[in-house]
């Protein structure tokens, strides 16, 4: 009884206190209708594919933003993949790699078309995964890893845009 009285003292006070998730602002900024551009790497074109599902899958299931055609949009996001790196981060005793971190760097540029905000900003995502000692990154493996570091970039970005939102109204 006691753990679920505090545990409504506690959510009556973020409501009261005017708490609103970032999920809750980044909707209130880019809008319902997202339209979506990844600009297609000539160099590693497969991760191109990859973010482009992990931006979609991050707005469609975080913000409940539908995918529209351009002229349709509330929004209008470019996304340009930068950079992708495997870095080791955890050893065995043999001195054998076990854990990578993989780093997506992604440089999205923005169009807010209902408070005609455009901006730019360049975002990193990272995916800390293990593998079997002495043995190569499958292609599986990395492919998850790009996916999940996207999403983590594509999160990063939204959160700004929404603080930058909530910045622009209170002013």
């Amino acid at each position: 009884m006691r753990k679920i009285s505090i545990s409504f003292l506690f959510a009556f006070l973020l409501v009261g206190c005017g708490y609103t998730p970032t999920a809750k602002l980044a909707q209130n900024v880019i809008g319902e209708r997202v339209y979506v551009e990844v600009e297609i790497s000539r160099v590693d074109p497969q991760n191109t594919v990859l973010i482009r599902d992990a931006v979609t899958s991050a707005l469609m299931n975080r913000f409940n933003s539908v995918i529209v055609d351009k002229n349709l949009a509330d929004t209008v996001l470019y996304t340009t993949l930068l950079n992708t790196k495997f870095q080791a981060i955890a050893y065995d005793i043999n001195g054998y790699v076990i854990s990578y971190r993989t780093v997506v760097t992604l440089k999205t540029n923005y169009e807010i078309r209902e408070s005609k905000t455009k901006g730019s900003l360049t975002t990193k995502g990272e995916y800390d995964f293990p593998i079997v000692a002495n043995s190569v990154i499958s292609d599986a493996k990395r492919f998850e890893a790009i996916k999940f570091a996207s999403e983590s970039a594509i999160d990063e970005f939204l959160a700004v845009v929404a603080i930058k939102g909530l910045q622009n109204n209170k002013e």
